[in-house]
């Protein structure tokens, strides 16, 4: 109580005496920097059992902080509803955001227009860092974020990132690499790849890995080049295929929905997989079960891509260190279809 007879409001000492750590571990908490599971349980157990109300907006304003961070997709809106990957990243981010009291701002970028209202709104302030996801080559969100020195990190690495901002990413060349000389042992010798988004680091790297994998058998007439990972993709680079070698006996498609459009083109010339054509797709996402047979494709761990980006921006917006680039896991997932 105080002198005039009010209960004393509950402070940050006070959460940090109950939970048994220092008030810098509680302040992290607070504003969204990364401690541990236990430390974190442990501070919020203690907030209840002492009735702290954190004033967010003083603070917030006093920091200049906004506790949203942007997750940015740079695809046609289209694919953005249509591509589980995308959707499986988001939720990833959002789970520790939301862990961390942060909000998830979604934009979409889909053309010049929106990159400039992005750059609008990435600039004013609104957010306190962002993810990046599917930049191209030469893209100018990478430009903008070194320029505003905005905390963020890119899901995929584009060849001219800064290299003062931080990546999360898998190995696309060794895991292209590594189906593919799978498809290599089933027998197949006439191998073919629908390659799309060269414009973009997965894309351009899981052509070099089948590349390496083919050495002297690499054909590049039997490289059909499509512009997005999408089903309708799929199907006009097989198309494109079956034209220029009608004895094709075995596809690397670079996607698993550009692997679906594949396999629905393969079926409609008369070819059974895997009997006549072995077919291997990429991203072990939703369309590789939904395909029949299901497909042997490469696993992208896209909800811990998510994660470990928002993480990322979280210990930036904290003023703590991280790890430049970080590559995760990716096995190759042997199916059927091959």
């Amino acid at each position: 109580m105080t002198g005039t007879g009010k209960p004393r409001r509950a402070t940050v000492h006070d959460v940090a005496a109950a939970a048994g750590v220092s008030r810098g571990t509680v302040n992290r908490v607070l504003n969204g920097g990364y401690v541990s599971a236990d430390a974190r349980a442990a501070i919020e157990a203690a907030i209840a059992r002492v009735g702290y109300v954190p004033n967010r907006a003083a603070s917030n304003l006093a920091r200049r902080r906004s506790q949203a961070v942007g997750f940015l997709a740079l695809e046609p809106h289209s694919l953005l509803l249509e591509d589980p990957n995308i959707g499986a990243i988001m939720l990833g981010a959002n789970a520790a955001l939301s862990l961390a009291d942060h909000q998830m701002v979604s934009l979409v970028i889909d053309s010049d227009r929106d990159m400039q209202r992005v750059g609008r709104y990435l600039s004013g302030g609104f957010v306190d860092g962002a993810i990046i996801v599917s930049a191209r080559s030469h893209d100018p969100i990478t430009r903008l974020i070194a320029t505003i020195r905005l905390p963020a990190t890119f899901v995929g690495h584009p060849p001219d990132l800064d290299r003062s901002i931080p990546y999360v990413g898998i190995d696309n060349i060794g895991s292209a690499r590594a189906v593919t000389r799978r498809l290599l042992d089933t027998g197949r010798r006439r191998i073919g790849m629908i390659a799309a988004a060269l414009d973009r680091d997965s894309g351009a790297d899981r052509l070099t890995g089948f590349r390496e994998a083919l050495g002297d058998r690499f054909d590049p007439d039997l490289v059909a080049d499509v512009p997005l990972y999408d089903y309708t993709c799929g199907v006009k680079g097989m198309r494109t295929l079956l034209d220029r070698e009608p004895a094709i006996d075995g596809v690397f498609a670079a996607s698993d929905a550009v692997a679906a459009g594949a396999l629905e083109t393969l079926r409609e010339a008369g070819r059974r997989i895997p009997e006549d054509v072995g077919l291997v797709g990429f991203d072990d996402s939703s369309w590789a079960l939904r395909t029949q047979p299901a497909l042997s494709t490469v696993h992208q761990p896209a909800r811990e891509l998510g994660r470990t980006a928002a993480e990322s921006v979280l210990r930036q917006i904290a003023g703590e260190p991280v790890e430049p680039g970080v590559i995760l896991d990716s096995p190759v997932v042997w199916r059927h279809s091959a």
